[in-house]
């Protein structure tokens, strides 16, 4: 279906130009669209790769403690967590073509107090990391992080490594 969905824009836009006689230079191409499909998209296909890689490392592994848990979260659906021993890491649409990825520690008993706001910093384990998207030629989407093209596997094998690490201690 995602495969024709630029097909289906450019009929709409003819039908448009033809109803209305206004001829439209932009003629079915809306960049901020795109943008927010294919960053919905990529998270989605994180999150099964994520899914996939999970229900690996949790089939063999010989005891149920430290399995890892990925819940969906609230801002779109797309949006997921990675949960285990208390660590978290989330993945979710920051902005068209922009997705956060933060990771930090949630204490058993975390009990907020006045002038605590560094301990809440300290939990952290990791800075935001945003992962963008970049236009390249013909329109082509191309996910970058610091600048350098990612390739879908090898984030989740990073994170996923990172994530395991972090949370075993």
């Amino acid at each position: 279906m995602e495969k024709i969905s630029w097909i289906k824009e450019l009929v709409k836009a003819e039908q448009q130009m033809e109803e209305s006689g206004l001829v439209d230079m932009s003629f079915g191409f809306d960049a901020d669209k795109i943008l927010i499909s294919e960053t919905i998209q990529f998270l989605l296909a994180l999150k099964t790769e994520f899914v996939d890689a999970s229900s690996s490392f949790n089939e063999l592994k010989p005891s149920a403690l430290g399995r890892i848990k990925i819940y969906g979260i609230a801002k779109t659906h797309a949006d997921f967590m990675l949960f285990r021993n208390g660590f978290k890491m989330i993945f979710s649409l920051k902005a068209p073509g922009q997705i956060s990825v933060r990771f930090n520690f949630i204490g058993t008993n975390y009990i907020p107090t006045p002038g605590a706001e560094n301990a809440a910093a300290a939990s952290n384990v990791m800075d935001e990391h945003i992962v963008e998207a970049k236009w390249g030629a013909f329109g082509e989407i191309i996910w970058t992080y610091q600048n350098q093209p990612v390739k879908l596997e090898y984030m989740v094998r990073h994170y996923l490594t990172l994530f395991i690490k972090e949370s075993s201690k």
